[in-house]
């Protein structure tokens, strides 16, 4: 029974290119403007170091479900940083729209 158990955990190969791809992730939503405010980076940044822990211990499997979740997260974290500046240019437009409306009311 025990033998069976090692021979699954050693069935999964190192997540090497998820780890690759966590940290390209991680990369990515702080070049957009993502930093320790926002909880789904930390939580990423937090998940990825869990997945390093675990592939140092040869749990390959953990490794790789906590890197596919960091990665999500980090893409979260990225999207969120996204919206939200997509949504300041949008205020600021509106702004600016309303300005002159009131600019052209007074002509």
């Amino acid at each position: 029974m025990v033998l069976l158990g090692l021979l699954g955990c050693a069935s999964d190969p190192a997540p090497v290119e998820q780890l690759r791809l966590t940290e390209q992730a991680l990369a990515q939503a702080k070049a957009v403007g993502a930093d320790d405010q926002v909880a789904e980076l930390v939580m990423a940044e937090d998940k990825l170091l869990h997945a390093q822990s675990a592939m140092q211990h040869d749990a390959f499997k953990e490794a790789r479900v906590l890197a596919e979740q960091a990665e999500l997260d980090a893409r979260l974290a990225q999207a969120q940083v996204l919206t939200q500046k997509s949504q300041d240019q949008l205020d600021e437009l509106n702004n600016r729209i309303s300005r002159l409306r009131k600019q052209l009311g007074g002509l």
